[in-house]
């Protein structure tokens, strides 16, 4: 089984290829709404840190810290947009598939956290994988910790 991939990248991404007996139970995505929600809010925590920061300094233009931190959520945002959400995880009966097209079995999992809009993975190793931006993310750690009691 071949490593992850800390940094995969969408044109690496492959259709996992499925061992005899393996059967897909669930595919995961990221949301489009949830990742635009969450760079809203994102935009708007910035805005408000950077507009203090410039009163702080005795900036008479602190509204300029919205401006700028507006900006530069919105260039990252679109900037990954297409990487972030093109990103699949396949759940099978046998392990869960990440976008390069390797896997982690279910034995190995040790537990599925949920940290705002993704679900992070934790291996027994210690390795830990995150499925970003997804609709329901207590959702998605149910399906994949249903899916390791079986």
């Amino acid at each position: 089984m071949a490593d992850m991939i800390l940094e995969p990248r969408l044109e690496d991404q492959k259709t996992p290829d499925l061992n005899p007996g393996e059967e897909v139970i669930a595919r995961f995505q990221g949301s489009l709404r949830t990742y635009v929600k969450e760079h809203v809010l994102l935009a708007a925590l910035g805005s408000v840190l950077m507009v203090g920061v410039l009163i702080y300094m005795g900036n008479p233009h602190a509204w300029t810290g919205v401006v700028g931190a507006v900006a530069a959520i919105a260039v990252r945002g679109l900037y990954v947009a297409r990487e972030q959400l093109g990103f699949v995880w396949t759940l099978t009966n046998h392990r869960l598939i990440g976008p390069t097209g390797s896997g982690i079995l279910l034995g190995n999992i040790e537990k599925v956290n949920t940290l705002f809009t993704a679900a992070q993975v934790v291996t027994i190793g210690g390795d830990k994988y995150m499925l970003k931006y997804q609709a329901d993310a207590k959702d998605t750690k149910a399906q994949i910790e249903q899916a390791c009691a079986r």
